[in-house]
């Protein structure tokens, strides 16, 4: 039987691996995953996520070993990986998931599939979600398609499968540590691997689920309140059926009405993640690009010194400050405050989208691209939305942390503030300042802004720029490059509320 390579991804996983279990009917199987530097020197990569990925290369290195197999890796380009595994075993069939990655992930998809035709060896993929590749329909039910993918059985793991133990590989002490970088450190990172992460779903699903409905705006009870598996999703520890089938089957058994409604809510988030991979995998150039190329006109220069006032926390804004510290600490934030802080960066603010999703995207350990760029475009007006999502930040701190707690926790300069100032200290006395334990020197810095001003301006600007449209086309909502694009029905999916889509994944 012929050699048959399995290039793990972002599936790290042997549960339901359509790949793993399809390569291991067809002949002796060779398991591969290649570390590759330069993915991890781009500017939406960082060290927190190489590190997360590094344990869940560990543990999947153990979950092939009980099934007898060695987890080959390698470091460098994929395509000299593959050579090199030519070279040593001879032909081979190569099998993989799909991904719906960034620019340079698909830039090196078309190089192994360049190297894979010159060498003759054929390359089979599989989904790895509900995304569709290729789309060949003008109009697709996309909640038919997703649900039918959901349902489908798990892939089942390869029990008596005939592995090839190449020696090859680095072994795990060689793996390196210093891969990408973090601007700041993360010592609250979530720790990688599918043994954590099925922990995560089991304590989900067998407790923290029931306060998911109405607890997941709150910094304050997100944490708890929200599954916390999005990191092991993005990387596959985790499959996304396997969570989907096992959230309908808890559904099925809740006895509570409560329990019972918070598990529906999960379920319609999980299917609006494969939706918004899809927005990327049909319009890839929105990772770069606006997908409204009108919204290049709203006047957003580059400021360097409100962008790090952003980026480090110290924008005079509490709630903003407080999530931009949280998320810096812990590489994961609600999906509330996510929507805020791009909100700030780019309304209230007036910084240009695309270094505020690249800095958010090296800080979040769940990074996935395609969920990453349509949701910044989204909540930056990039889209071309009818819907302007410009967050208060006083008013979001009232309802959402209402005695600070929060705020007072990550902001610790604010600790000595009264309940009265403390989500608008840029109005206290100089006396109060002083109680404050506050100096000239030392303290809390005013907003750069009037967020209110600010966000009046941008609406008048919005409102100018949409009526010289006269309005906007759908191919110009869609962008240039989507003008011929295929459209997508999603009827049958819960649409997100006016409260900024608050489908926090998860």
């Amino acid at each position: 039987m012929s050699l048959q390579v399995v290039w793990f991804k972002r599936d790290l996983r042997v549960v339901d691996h359509e790949a793993l279990s399809r390569a291991c009917r067809a002949g002796r199987v060779l398991c591969l995953y290649v570390i590759e530097p330069g993915y991890w020197q781009l500017g939406d990569t960082s060290r927190r996520q190489w590190l997360f990925v590094r344990e869940s290369l560990l543990d999947l290195a153990e979950q092939l070993h009980a099934l007898g197999a060695r987890l080959v890796v390698r470091q460098g380009q994929v395509t000299e990986a593959l050579q090199s595994i030519r070279q040593a075993h001879g032909p081979f069939v190569l099998h993989s998931h799909q991904e719906t990655g960034n620019a340079w992930t698909f830039d090196r998809d078309k190089a192994v599939a360049s190297w894979c035709r010159a060498h003759t060896s054929p390359w089979q993929e599989y989904a790895q979600n509900a995304v569709m590749r290729p789309v060949a329909k003008r109009q697709l039910a996309f909640k038919d398609h997703r649900d039918a993918w959901a349902a489908l059985p798990l892939f089942p793991v390869p029990r008596h499968a005939a592995f090839v133990q190449d020696a090859q590989g680095l072994p795990p002490e060689q793996w390196p540590l210093d891969l990408g970088s973090d601007l700041v450190p993360c010592p609250g990172r979530q720790a990688g691997g599918r043994a954590q992460g099925l922990a995560l779903l089991d304590s989900f699903m067998g407790r923290r689920a029931q306060a998911y409905r109405g607890s997941i705006s709150s910094p304050l009870t997100a944490e708890s309140a929200c599954s916390r598996l999005s990191p092991y999703i993005a990387q596959g520890c985790l499959s996304l059926r396997e969570i989907s089938q096992r959230a309908s089957h808890t559904e099925a058994q809740a006895r509570q009405p409560s329990w019972s409604r918070s598990l529906e809510a999960f379920a319609s988030r999980l299917a609006w993640h494969c939706h918004f991979i899809q927005k990327l995998e049909t319009l890839p150039h929105m990772e770069h690009a606006p997908v409204w190329p009108a919204s290049a006109r709203l006047h957003r220069p580059f400021d360097a010194a409100k962008f790090n006032a952003w980026t480090s926390g110290t924008t005079g804004w509490p709630l903003v400050d407080a999530s931009m510290r949280y998320l810096q600490h812990h590489g994961w934030i609600n999906f509330r405050m996510r929507a805020m802080l791009v909100s700030s960066a780019t309304y209230s603010l007036s910084l240009p989208w695309q270094p505020v999703a690249r800095w958010l995207a090296q800080l979040f350990v769940d990074y996935e691209p395609g969920i990453h760029y349509p949701q910044v475009q989204m909540q930056s007006g990039a889209n071309g939305g009818t819907v302007l999502r410009m967050y208060n930040p006083v008013t979001q701190a009232t309802e959402l942390d209402p005695e600070g707690r929060f705020v007072r926790q990550w902001v610790p300069e604010l600790r000595q503030v009264s309940d009265t100032w403390i989500f608008e200290p840029w109005k206290m006395t100089p006396v109060l300042r002083q109680h404050a334990g506050w100096t000239p020197e030392a303290g809390y810095p005013c907003p750069l802004v009037d967020f209110v001003a600010v966000h009046r301006a941008a609406k008048a600007e919005m409102t100018a720029l949409r009526a010289e449209l006269q309005p906007p086309s759908a191919a110009l909502a869609l962008g240039d490059q989507a003008a011929s694009a295929p459209a997508f029905s999603l009827a049958g999916i819960p649409a997100p509320t006016a409260q900024a889509q608050q489908f926090d994944l998860f």
